[in-house]
């Protein structure tokens, strides 16, 4: 419209005459344009997209777990997916000690300016203190900042060591690990690798195939240790397990960097489940250290979490701090103020301190009594599979060594949402619904319908879904027992296509 206007106002020498007329060549090509222009727009059914050819990205493996489960009309589904604490009823948690902090804070009218790009002092001093003990700043050797959560500590060192040992450079990370480990810091350009831990066989700790794959890293990688309640197996190593790991790492002069997100939670004493950093401290290693307050705090939607870095000396810790706030400031320039606030006022105060001791434990307590309640409630069922690892394992979550197409089983005939490598958040198992996931885990692992033609084709599987010949369950009659073995029933059946064959239907608790 607005080309149109011009040409028209030009082509008759301008308003008033103070313009002056466009060549008939240029008015010639402004009809053109203006054509060409009404032609497209009279054309388009919707407005053009630069964005043609992004693809759609895949759904989140456990927030997309949660959007399937809220759109479930089951009544008897059960969330076991999300990290995140429920109380015996099954519902969020806030606890007291936080509820009674923010009251004073609020009353205490503070403002809402800005954090200065490390964060909040008080907070960083009161957060490391709890992981490595009283008065640790006071060296002046650790290089510490605020980070968004867990997540944002990850990225950032992340970023760190890409720029300072360099893009490519080899992170060994648990195999299996939490699921975006490997998202960031591939993002963050490091070179990601897999350290055996988990041995299914046992359901426990692989340490020889861990000790073996550090031993064969190139020096001065990078390796990832949980620092307690590793996440998704809840196995940890053993305290003598930890001081041989300590000795290979030094040996292999790796940088070692903890991810916490479980003290207090994971056995209920937070000097416990600071055992392996301690020790790595102590003994001298290169080393970073995560914390997040979500889990342990219950304060998963404030994001408050803390960086760590471990240096030589005073002079070293000071340049670090400064790299890490140049990464900081283009990235999310400052972390946000109230979740830091209400850790740095229970920390710092002596009754919130202790009250939150006992109600971290109170956590801990719930979810290792659901333990034994799913580990009692299956063994009563009478399966003949080993249960111990239930109980063995620690922390938010249990390793269940349940296959996929069972977790899938679950899902689809019990309402019961697992993420597919078979982790049970432990959270969401209450006094009301234990009976139920024991008694669903049960049936999914039981093989009570496999079936297979004479031509060796699946008729039916576990999951009900037809991957050949469609079995006719009313066309089959039971024949005499052959040479089968004793837990194999053997049929005949018709199958869609017509054929009359020989099935065996075998059954294995």
């Amino acid at each position: 419209m607005t080309v149109a206007f011009v040409l028209a106002r030009t082509a008759s020498g301008g308003a008033r005459g103070s313009l002056r007329p466009f060549s008939p060549s240029i008015r010639a090509s402004m009809a053109a344009v203006v054509a060409s222009s009404g032609r497209a727009m009279a054309g388009a059914s919707r407005p053009l997209s630069t964005w043609t050819d992004v693809p759609m990205g895949p759904p989140d493996p456990i927030l997309g777990l949660t959007q399937a489960f809220n759109e479930d009309t089951n009544p008897k589904k059960v969330s076991l997916g999300v990290g995140a604490y429920r109380d015996s009823s099954g519902k969020p948690a806030v606890l007291q000690c936080v509820r009674t902090a923010e009251e004073q804070i609020v009353a205490a009218k503070m403002n809402k300016e800005y954090l200065g790009i490390t964060g909040l002092p008080d907070f960083i001093t009161r957060a490391v203190d709890l992981m490595l003990g009283p008065n640790t700043l006071a060296d002046g050797n650790i290089a510490a900042v605020q980070t968004l959560s867990g997540t944002g500590g990850c990225r950032l060192v992340g970023d760190f060591y890409a720029r300072f040992l360099g893009t490519g450079t080899p992170i060994y990370l648990p195999d299996p690990t939490w699921a975006n480990h490997k998202n960031i810091f591939r993002d963050a350009g490091l070179d990601i690798r897999a350290y055996r831990y988990w041995k299914p066989d046992t359901r426990g700790l692989d340490l020889d195939g861990m000790l073996e794959d550090i031993a064969s890293a190139p020096d001065g990688s990078v390796i990832l240790l949980h620092a307690c309640a590793h996440n998704p197996t809840g196995v940890d190593p053993t305290h003598e397990q930890w001081a041989q790991i300590s000795d290979l790492c030094a040996k292999k002069n790796l940088y070692i960097f903890f991810d916490s997100a479980y003290q207090g939670f994971a056995s209920g004493d937070p000097e416990y489940d600071a055992h392996a950093v301690r020790l790595f401290r102590e003994r001298g290693h290169r080393m970073a250290l995560c914390q997040s307050f979500a889990k342990n705090f219950g304060l998963y939607g404030e994001r408050v979490g803390v960086l760590s870095m471990v240096c030589a000396d005073r002079d070293e810790a000071k340049r670090v701090e400064s790299q890490l706030k140049m990464l900081i400031r283009p990235m999310y320039s400052n972390p946000p103020v109230h979740g830091a606030r209400i850790v740095s006022r229970i920390l710092g105060d002596e009754g919130l301190s202790s009250q939150w001791r006992t109600e971290c434990k109170g956590m801990a307590d719930r979810i290792i009594s659901m333990r034994k309640a799913l580990r009692s409630e299956l063994e009563r069922l009478g399966s003949k599979r080993p249960w111990n690892h239930v109980t063995d394992q620690i922390g938010m979550f249990c390793y269940s060594g349940m296959t996929e197409e069972q977790v899938l089983r679950l899902r689809s005939e019990y309402a019961i949402y697992i993420t597919n490598d078979g982790r049970i958040s432990m959270a969401g198992v209450t006094d009301a619904n234990v009976g139920y996931i024991a008694a669903a885990i049960h049936e999914a692992q039981s093989e009570h319908w496999r079936r297979y033609c004479m031509l060796g084709a699946p008729l039916l599987c576990a999951g009900a879904r037809a991957t050949g010949c469609v079995w006719l369950p009313d066309r089959e009659t039971e024949l005499p027992k052959t040479s089968a073995s004793d837990d194999h029933v053997l049929t005949q059946c018709q199958c869609q296509c017509g054929t009359t064959g020989r099935i065996a239907t075998r059954v294995t608790i």
